[in-house]
Parts: C-alpha cells; structure tokens; sequence
C-alpha cells in the first residue's frame, strides 16, 4: 500500500519538445508516450501534448481498480495523433507515375507487413494461387492504396474488379478511371531490403506526405493483465492489425490484450488493415490452428479455445469488463471493433462507426463494424452504423447481451446473430437497410424496433455450441439451433422491393407454423413418441409475436393475434442535414390505434435451452420504458417502434448528431 500510496496520482506529460531522459513533468516532458508508459503506476495520468507520434505504445503497467486506473489522455484541445506508419521520402521516378521507394528492413523489427500475407481461420483469399495480399498499406497525404498483384499492375492500372463476398447484398462496382482512379502499390522484399513501387497519378511523392505502414498497433500492450486503462482524446490510425477471427490472436490497432477494465473514449480510430478496436482473446488459446495444420475445423479450434480460456481464467473477475464510447472508428478492413471471449460484461455506446470492410481487398467471415463472439452480458447501445459491410455481427454465446438503441443504414446487412441460444435482447432499433437481420439462432427478444428490410432465419443442427450459467462463464452445456424460440413485440415492419436470399423474409410469415406457446411446444413434443435428441430436430420450437405493424406489404406470423397490415408504402429515408441524421416517415392512423403496453422482463417467457429470463446484466428485470430518443415511454405515448409519440402523417425525428 505505501508503495501504490506513494507512486499514484501523478501526472507525466509527454511533447514533441521533451526528451526521454527529462523526468516528465510539465516542465520537463518526455518524448516518447512510451517513456511515459515504463513508468506510469495505478493512479497516474500521462497527457500528451499537441503533435504526430509514430509509436506502438505498450504499456508495462495496468491499475488496479477503477479508482487507480492509469488513464492517458491528450491534452485538452490539443489534437494528438498516434501513428503505426512511417514517413518515406527519396522516391525514384520509374516510368511516368510510377515512383521506386527502398526501405530498410530494420524499419519494421519482427514483423515487415510488406512481406507477410494475410491468412487465417475463416478467411477468404480472393487470389488463393497468387497469395498477393499483405498487411502493408501506401497512403499518400492520408489516402490509402491499394495492392497491385504485379509491378506491371502498377504501372498499367486497369478496372479493379472486385471479387466474392459472401455478405454483399450486391456486387459492388469496379473502380472506374479517370473518376476513381486506381492508387495501387507493389513490394519486392529481399533479406535486407523493401522496394516498394506505387502510382501516384501525377503527384510527386517527394513534395507530398507519403507514409507506409510499420506497426501491427499503435496502443496494445504486449503483455495480457494490463487492467484497468484509460485511453482518451486522441486520434489513432495507419497499424496493420492481424485478421482476427475468433480462433486466433486478435490484435487490433488498439486493446487490453486480454485484461479487465479498460475505457476507450474520444478518440479517433481509422485507418487500420484489420482490426481497429480489440477486445479480443490471445494466442495461447489457439491461433489459426485449423489454417495452420488442417487437423481440425475451425468450429472444433474455436469450441477447444472457449475451455481452454476457462483454464487461463475468463470470467468476470479478470477479463472483460470494457467501457467503448463516444469514438468515431472509420476505415478499418476487417472490423471497427472485434473481440472473442473477452468482449464479455463490456459496454459499446455512442460510438459512430462507419466504413467497415469496404475497400475489399480481402474477404472472410469475420467482419462487421462489430463482431463478437461470447459477448457475454455485453451492451451496445446508441451508436451509429453505417456504411459498412456487416454493422453487426454476434457470434455463438450471445446470452445476456442487449443490442439497444442503435441507428443502422446503408450497410449491405444490419444485424447477424448466429448460432446461439439466448436469451438476447434487440430493441428499440433502427434496422434501417434493405438487408436487416440474419436471424441463425434462437432464443432471442425483439421489442420496439423498425425494421425496414428483408430477414433471414435458419436452423443450424450441425454445429453445437455453448450456453452457460445466467451472467456467467461457467458452461452449463452445448446446443444446435433449432430456430425459433424468440418474441416480436411491438415492431414495425416495412416492406421491401427485392428479397435477398431465398430464405429472407420480409414481416414474420417465416414462423409460420410454430407453436405460439411452450405448452404447445411440449404437447407436439410428447406426441413424438418415445425418443431422445432426435425427435426433437424436426419439431418447430415456440414463438411468440404479437401487436406488430406490418407496412407496405410486410407479412405477419399466421397465429398472431393482434396486429396492423397495410400495403401503404410509410417513405422511410434517412436524411442527413447540418451534421446531424433524422428519419423520416409517414404514419397511419391504424398504426397508432394498434394495442401497446410497456414491455418487461415478466412478459417475456423465459428462453427454451438456457432456461434464463430477459434480465439486466445485474440480473435486475428489464423494464422497455424509453424509446430511442430517451423519452419516457407512458402507458398514454407507448406505441409501435422504436419511437414514443408518434404522430399521424408525416414524422421527422433526429437519431444522431
């Protein structure tokens, strides 16, 4: 205690006009955060000063609770950046615009990104003979390259075609010249050195800011336990990151690296290969072991990786437990934010992300401006996505987790939740796109959303996958998924022009012929006869959907109750007007007469295989008494959707900015 006592609640200020050697004062600042981060203690505060830091910052020490936590911030109103890339200068005319840059390898320590490709569990290479795509990125005055597969591809840049993605809802455009002109690089590496090739277009990369990137992260500890750590006010950008499925190491451009506690608020994160945000496992779980040997699937690696986590000690007390807020995270290959095992008992809220996986310049399962697995008890709540790919994606041990609050639109897909058995929470959404939900798992609650786009659901009876104790780590068992056991309350479904998928439904006509209780579930099961697992598999679990609004053709359960059906297109757009994002849409009268109550936990029955109820993560109930906007929901203003107060005819209501 003396030794905590006496080295905590000091503040180390780092600038671009210290030294390492002063003692990081105010008067005397360091230059490096590193420097600051060797000797930062539970209690400290290092800030940064105004200026370009071209480092990976590994923090040495964590704090010890929330209350002597080591937070680094920049200063206030300062704008501090932290860089994973490198200034090239020197660049050698080749032919036109085509310019030769040499690097030494020593540049880039252990890992040169311009020289690993990227490989992993569940990644799809677009050139599996060629094998050209690699971590390394060119950014000139900021703007990122792309790879060429050969130097004469540089020198003759055509149409970028792109190539397969299973998650695309449409096949994007090539990239068109002179409109979109092709920025592309190549790399030869050697034993000593990177020569690296790129078309700059008419600019002279000697007279222009021309980075390449170094560094797998810019803020991640090397080391796992770094706990509670505050990260604030800074911008992040220019690391390679690895790609992260959940069956491997995930680092990100910045994380905990398996610790408990951190906050990562205010900042600026764009600009990473792979991953910018981890909340992510480590490698001694397993990293890539089915790409890597091919002994096993990569479901059988990663079910391995859940128990061996449990050895290594993943439960509340020493991992998870994340505070991600208020950042804007752009640009980011694979995912703005990704975890497995360690994003549990976490909280994502008023984050803007935006930009996710869609440059294409390499494919694979694990995408989304978030994607999880086991997010445990986890809350994303009020935040923006946009513009990318997948906004959403939960993975296997969905259970306690509530998605709440969040404006998606313009992604290719809304919201994926797979193979998992609740119970999970979605309410209060704006699921804004044409694509809205895959719906690859069961047990799940959808209370007050607007859903505006197609729905896809499926069972999935060849993959089981874990439940566990309610808000707990502890494994309880496995299951497949049968599809079902979930509860539409209050929704309002809007038609749409194309269906997506064979199996994309628009309402939930796809539940036809489910029972629409548990006791009629039972009575179907009993009726089976004398059997075990296998009787089970072809009867319909139960669902439980009422007092919907079904628009512009959307199509309704065929035992549901209470419900509006109108073919009357509503106009849902979302319109964007001095920095801020309204919805509007046209309501009728029969929406606002439909019959409402306020949504809770006691209305909820509880989910099938779990056998757990709809709770907070403080196993409190959960009460649906505020709406989007954060307006108090009254037995008088309840309605439909996710907005209280609704209004006949036409609605324009802010929902960001």
């Amino acid at each position: 205690m003396l030794l905590t006592k006496s080295l905590g609640n000091r503040v180390f200020y780092v600038a671009k006009t210290g030294c390492d050697k002063n003692d990081g004062s105010k008067a005397n600042p360091f230059l490096t955060i590193q420097m600051a981060a060797e000797v930062a203690r539970p209690g400290d505060t290092v800030t940064v000063h105004a200026g370009e830091y071209r480092e990976w910052v590994k923090p040495r020490w964590g704090g010890i609770s929330n209350r002597k936590r080591i937070t680094y911030q920049a200063a206030e109103g300062e704008k501090v950046v932290i860089k994973g890339s490198e200034i090239v200068k020197d660049w050698e005319q080749v032919e036109g615009s085509v310019y030769k840059a040499v690097v030494p390898n020593t540049v880039f320590g252990d890992f040169n990104p311009f020289a690993t490709v990227i490989f992993g569990d569940w990644f799809l290479d677009p050139n599996p003979a060629d094998r050209f795509v690699h971590y390394g990125d060119v950014y000139l005055n900021g703007k990122s390259f792309y790879e060429a597969e050969s130097l004469d591809a540089v020198k003759n840049p055509k149409k970028r075609e792109f190539g397969f993605n299973p998650f695309w809802t449409k096949k994007p455009e090539p990239i068109l010249e002179p409109e979109q002109t092709v920025y592309q690089w190549f790399a030869e590496v050697d034993d000593a050195n990177t020569a690296i090739y790129a078309n700059f277009h008419g600019f002279d990369p000697n007279n222009e800011l021309v980075e390449i990137s170094v560094r797998k992260s810019v803020f991640y500890p090397e080391t796992m336990g770094k706990h509670f750590i505050t990260v604030r006010g800074f911008e992040l950008c220019q690391a390679t990151g690895v790609y992260a499925p959940p069956s491997g190491d995930q680092p990100g451009l910045i994380g905990p690296h398996w610790s408990k506690g951190w906050v990562i608020e205010d900042n600026r994160i764009y600009d990473c290969k792979c991953s910018g945000v981890s909340l992510g496992k480590e490698a001694t779980t397993g990293d890539n072991l089915c790409t890597r040997t091919q002994r096993k699937p990569g479901y059988q690696y990663q079910m391995e990786s859940v128990f061996r986590a449990l050895e290594l000690g993943w439960n509340k007390e020493n991992v998870g437990s994340h505070v991600v807020r208020r950042n804007e995270i752009y640009d980011c290959g694979q995912n703005g934010i990704v975890g497995h095992l360690g994003c549990a008992f976490s909280e994502i809220y008023e984050n803007h992300i935006y930009n996710i996986a869609v440059k294409h310049e390499y494919y694979g399962y694990e995408i989304g401006g978030i994607k999880f697995h086991a997010p445990i008890d986890t809350v994303i709540r009020n935040n923006n996505f946009h513009n990318c790919t997948m906004g959403v994606w939960l993975d296997w041990q969905v259970q306690g987790t509530r998605i709440s609050n969040n404006l998606f639109y313009n992604n290719d897909r809304d919201l994926f939740i797979e193979v998992t058995h609740g119970p999970h929470t979605v309410d209060n959404n704006i699921l804004g796109s044409a694509y809205s939900l895959d719906n690859i798992a069961q047990g799940g609650a959808y209370i007050n959303n607007l859903v505006c786009g197609t729905m896809r659901r499926e069972p999935v009876l060849d993959r089981s996958t874990p439940y566990h104790l309610p808000h707990s780590t502890t494994p309880l068992g496995t299951a497949v998924v049968y599809g079902g056991d979930d509860r539409w309350f209050q929704n309002i479904f809007v038609g749409v022009d194309k269906i997506y998928t064979e199996q994309s439904k628009s309402g939930t006509d796809y539940y036809d012929g489910s029972p629409a209780s548990l006791e009629e579930y039972i009575q179907r099961v009993i009726d089976a006869g004398n059997s075990d697992i296998e009787k089970f598999r072809p009867i319909l679990d139960p669902v439980y959907i009422n007092h919907n609004a079904y628009l512009k053709g959307a199509k309704a359960y065929d035992k549901e109750e209470t419900k509006f059906i109108s073919a009357v297109d509503p106009g849902f757009k979302v319109v964007k007007e001095n920095g801020q994002t309204f919805v509007e849409l046209s309501i009728e009268k029969g929406v606002l007469d439909l019959e409402t109550r306020i949504v809770e936990t006691a209305d909820l029955e509880d989910v099938r295989i779990v056998e757990a109820a709809f709770e907070n993560p403080d196993g409190s109930p959960i009460v649906f008494d505020v709406d989007y906007t954060g307006a108090k929901r009254t037995e008088v203003t309840v309605n439909v959707g996710p907005f209280a107060g609704l209004v006949e005819g036409k609605n324009k209501i802010k929902v960001w900015g």
